[in-house]
């Protein structure tokens, strides 16, 4: 397929041409260049060709992927058969990059710290400041490392942890730690471009994750999410930080309770600290644990921000793998799961999120702690025995 410029784009008529989103649902979600049509060739090849069919034929196709390279070598199907296509040089990431430099880094910055102030503050920052409060997050003289895999979700944390040291209610420290797994040169120059834009001081570290884990058949996704975890830990007890921030949201914490059920045949939840069991002294912490993931994409698109997912080799979607080995095609259908059933109870996902603050363990049949399996019939037996110890004597007079 011949390829076009972003350049050569612009200088077409924007009614002589339709751009066509090929990536999949999750990519998407985090972004699409404006005007653009979804059309998935792999997903669904039938409802394709019925799209591109009620396409004028006038009209030039213009296909994008991530980087432009599946356009590229895109095999064209028969229902394009006789119409002009082309496929953008740079994909969505080339996209993204040219978007970033049509603004000034000051007014990005500026911009976007007076909407969290502002128009955001009841919707990111009071949710932010509740469960640092709640949970005791950030505590007098803390090193908190804020890492940032140049998501959507973790620039947002960066910013948030700034505006709150601006409040000064008690004395820490902030690291804003960014690590390269081995990061593609477009997402590794977009990090430390958004980072620059939004006045947020990083400090980058590499590694040779996605090379290691290049080999493992099984579990890759578990073991390259559980690899960046200890890099992070261990670059962070380094620079002298004793805690690690990670951007997980409220939607990250529902799904990952209903997840664990349907999938894991457990019930537990992502929890809003942890002690690290390999660094001692080191906590994780995730202060986004009350903020929706619709508000951040709220404050994303009035800030006309673009970020894109972290991309490994494997699936170009490692920003979505969660430690459990999750990917983003298991969450994006838990997502679809919690939508369908918002439909019919509107408090579906806050009755999610509270099932695990309100365990009774007397109507849990086994459950664990620190490793110890207990069963109901522990207790059980124990208070048959009593019953039987008051109920003997009085069958003896």
């Amino acid at each position: 397929m011949k390829e076009i410029s972003l350049k050569e784009l612009e200088k077409l008529q924007r009614d002589t041409y339709v751009l066509i989103d090929i990536r999949d649902e999750a990519k998407r979600n985090y972004g699409m260049i404006p005007g653009a049509i979804a059309v998935s060739f792999d997903e669904d090849p039938e409802n394709a060709a019925k799209k591109i069919d009620g396409i004028s034929k006038d009209k030039a196709l213009v296909f994008y992927c991530d980087y432009g390279r599946r356009t590229k070598d895109l095999d064209e199907p028969e229902f394009l058969t006789g119409r002009t296509c082309y496929s953008l040089e740079d994909g969505y990431t080339g996209y993204v990059c040219s978007k970033i430099s049509e603004v000034s880094d000051t007014e990005k910055q500026e911009k976007a710290e007076k909407s969290i102030r502002k128009k955001f503050h009841k919707q990111l920052f009071s949710p932010f400041a509740k469960a640092c409060k709640l949970y005791h997050l950030i505590e007098e003289g803390d090193r908190i490392a804020v890492c940032i895999s140049g998501g959507k979700d973790s620039m947002l944390m960066a910013k948030l942890f700034q505006e709150i040291q601006k409040h000064r209610q008690c004395s820490f420290e902030l690291t804003f730690l960014v690590m390269d797994p081995g990061y593609n040169k477009e997402n590794r120059a977009l990090i430390e471009s958004n980072a620059k834009a939004l006045g947020i001081p990083i400090t980058v570290f590499e590694s040779e994750i996605f090379n290691a884990v290049d080999t493992i058949e099984k579990s890759p996704c578990y073991i390259c999410a559980r690899m960046r975890r200890g890099y992070l830990y261990s670059k962070a007890k380094e620079l002298g930080c004793n805690k690690i921030a990670l951007g997980h949201h409220y939607d990250d914490v529902i799904e990952t309770i209903l997840m664990g059920m349907l999938h894991g045949g457990q019930i537990q939840t992502m929890m809003p600290k942890l002690h690290s069991t390999n660094f001692e002294g080191m906590e994780l912490i995730r202060p986004l644990y009350f903020v929706r993931e619709s508000d951040i994409c709220a404050w994303r698109d009035y800030n006309e921000l673009h970020f894109l997912q972290c991309a490994c080799h494997f699936t170009q979607t490692c920003s979505t793998c969660h430690e459990d080995g999750t990917t983003s095609s298991k969450r994006l259908e838990t997502k679809k799961l919690i939508a369908q059933l918002k439909k019919d109870n509107p408090f579906i996902e806050a009755n999610i999120f509270k099932s695990v603050e309100n365990v009774n363990l007397n109507m849990v049949i086994t459950y664990k702690k620190d490793g110890i399996r207990h069963n109901f019939l522990d207790e059980y037996r124990k208070s048959d025995g009593i019953s039987l110890a008051l109920k003997n004597p009085m069958e003896n007079r």
